[in-house]
């Protein structure tokens, strides 16, 4: 009989890191200042732009949720940084990581600095 934190957990998707979906990603990154990977509904991922606007950088937010291929998006992501969960992250092609860390850097005037 399984448990029911078995149950609840979500099938593992096979990642290429080869794939459109990794290619696309990496792409994103390489060629915007800021990305951040998110989804419409999150706290923490609106918790993550806010940061941003309140430093006046316009940041390339690429809404996991309100795209088809957005699961398979947020595994790439998974390998590439550790973690599924959103927001994910990147200045600069560094991931800086999620909502909570930004707003950490934030407060701590790092985050501001990037910019300057």
């Amino acid at each position: 009989m399984g448990t029911v934190v078995s149950t609840l957990q979500r099938p593992t998707l096979f990642v290429s890191m080869d794939s459109t979906h990794a290619q696309f990603v990496r792409e994103t990154i390489s060629s915007n200042k800021v990305v951040i990977f998110s989804k419409s509904y999150c706290p923490y991922c609106s918790m993550a732009k806010e940061q941003f606007r309140k430093i006046n950088v316009k940041a390339t937010v690429i809404e996991l949720d309100q795209r088809e291929d957005g699961n398979e998006i947020q595994a790439v992501l998974g390998e590439m940084t550790g973690s599924r969960t959103v927001p994910r992250c990147f200045i600069d092609g560094k991931f800086v990581g999620g909502g909570t860390d930004v707003k950490r850097l934030y407060e701590q005037g790092i985050l501001q600095k990037y910019f300057q």
